[in-house]
């Protein structure tokens, strides 16, 4: 007796023993019914092809890739652009597909139901492969006819074929279109930064970097011959002050000697100041100078003019003067002149040294505000040509890449084996059919075999008794096992012959 819907062992045994053939009735039926179930449906086949991707026969180390999107999310987006409207449905129309039901649906409808007919799945790779992309995917489609679900899987198997190479060449075009621009815009930007550096040159020419040392070389230089210029011009003055002083000397006894009044005594004081003029000279001179050697001459010139004038007699005739200059005022004049000639020479010298250093000192002042704008040209400077020959390196990769694509030698897509024209079913499977119909019909009678459980009253022990009765049991009644008490009987008469 069930109360509470509670069971005990011994309650299963009894069931189990009382209605054992439900099971087998349920089960035989539901496998039965499954059976028909499965000859009765509308048959499926299932078209199916496996396609390989291969790698590309050169290595990505030689010419690397320019296609480096994961070939999980490219195969998604195949699937979706292949398995779209406007993929499937000219494969309707092209294999005049669902002809019966076109008029009472739409089209929406029919491809939707070609769409869950194709289905695409990835080949997982070994495990313990280093490459973990899959090696290829598979393309099935089920179909009410065989030959048509084969000729649809060849010709989605050929789109997806199509699709590879048409997305690997527009995308390797695209990337090399890219960098082409980039590298013209580029070019343009190092262009640009080369004239700023140029004329940054020719605007500073002389205050460079570089040129900082050199600029301090010069500028010592330049500070050497200014002294050297400026000692020379000095001793060009000086000498032209003594000539023009024995200039005046010279004009001046000239002078005495044209008008016949010169005396003894001026003889007298003109080899004085000769004498004095000559004891200077040798103070700045050597005796071999040839202002030195000059002005002895004068000096004995003047003694024997001296001795000339003492021989001659008072009264006697004067010797007529010349007209012209001496010789020795005619050397001195020309001397003069020459000393004028140096001066305005060494002073036009000076003055150019003068403006040299002036504008050697510019440099060297204007260098440090100079070296940083010209470090801030050359930075930018290098940055544009980094960036030129690394999108020139980067161009000139894709543009083989983009060869590679056109002859066919990139990654690509490959059948393994064509799309199999399918003999048996996919669906309904007889086997699968029958197999569920009879756990179903097990199922199913393991529920009967519940409900009779259930609605069995009988009392069978002692504690059905006080469940059904709320009283205690006192007595039982034993139970008589007629079965065994014959066989002991018989194994008591055995004996006892024996």
């Amino acid at each position: 007796m069930i109360r509470n819907g509670e069971f005990s062992l011994a309650e299963v045994k009894r069931i189990v023993r009382r209605y054992w053939w439900v099971l087998p009735i349920t089960t035989v039926l539901a496998g039965l019914l499954g059976l028909l179930t499965a000859l009765v449906l509308p048959k499926k086949y299932t078209s199916s092809t496996m396609v390989l991707v291969e790698p590309p026969t050169v290595s990505a180390e030689v010419i690397p890739t320019v296609v480096t999107e994961d070939l999980y999310h490219r195969l998604s987006s195949m699937k979706e652009q292949i398995l779209s409207r406007s993929r499937l449905q000219p494969i309707i129309e092209k294999f005049d597909l669902y002809a019966d039901k076109r008029p009472t649906e739409h089209m929406e409808d029919l491809v939707e139901r070609l769409r869950k007919a194709i289905e695409v799945e990835l080949i997982q790779p070994m495990p313990g492969s280093i490459n973990r992309q899959p090696p290829g995917f598979q393309v099935s489609v089920s179909f009410t006819d065989a030959q048509m679900a084969q000729r649809i899987c060849t010709e989605i198997t050929s789109m997806f074929m199509e699709q590879n190479v048409t997305s690997r060449e527009k995308q390797a075009q695209d990337t090399t279109q890219f960098l082409t621009e980039q590298l013209e815009e580029a070019k343009a930007n190092l262009d640009q930064q080369d004239a700023k550096l140029a004329q940054f040159k020719r605007q500073y020419l002389g205050s460079l970097p570089e040129e900082q040392q050199s600029n301090l070389s010069l500028l010592t230089g330049m500070n050497s011959q200014l002294e050297a210029t400026t000692q020379a011009l000095s001793r060009a003055q000086q000498d032209k002050a003594f000539n023009e002083s024995l200039f005046s000397q010279q004009e001046a006894t000239w002078k005495a000697s044209q008008s016949n009044a010169q005396t003894t005594d001026t003889l007298d004081q003109e080899l004085v100041v000769l004498q004095d003029q000559l004891t200077a000279l040798l103070a700045k001179y050597t005796p071999e100078h040839p202002d030195v050697i000059k002005l002895k001459i004068q000096i004995e010139e003047t003694k024997r003019r001296m001795a000339v004038g003492s021989e001659s007699k008072p009264g006697s005739a004067t010797t007529q003067a010349s007209a012209h200059e001496s010789p020795q005022m005619q050397q001195l004049r020309a001397k003069i002149k020459q000393d004028d000639l140096s001066i305005a020479d060494l002073s036009k010298h000076q003055a150019q040294i003068q403006e040299q250093i002036r504008i050697l000192q510019g440099h060297v002042q204007s260098s440090p505000m100079v070296e940083q704008q010209f470090k801030e040209l050359t930075r930018n400077y290098q940055s544009a040509l980094e960036n030129y020959n690394d999108l020139l390196k980067k161009e000139q990769k894709s543009a083989m890449a983009t060869d590679l694509e056109h002859q066919q030698q990139s990654e690509r897509f490959s059948v393994l084996d064509p799309p199999n024209l399918p003999i048996k079913p996919s669906f309904p499977r007889k086997g699968i059919f029958m197999a569920a119909g009879s756990g179903l019909g097990l199922m199913f009678g393991v529920g009967v075999l519940y409900l009779l459980a259930l609605g069995d009253k009988a009392m069978y022990s002692e504690r059905d008794v006080e469940l059904c009765l709320k009283l205690p049991v006192l007595t039982t009644v034993p139970t008589y096992d007629f079965t065994s008490a014959v066989l002991s009987h018989y194994q008591k008469v055995l004996e006892d012959k024996s």
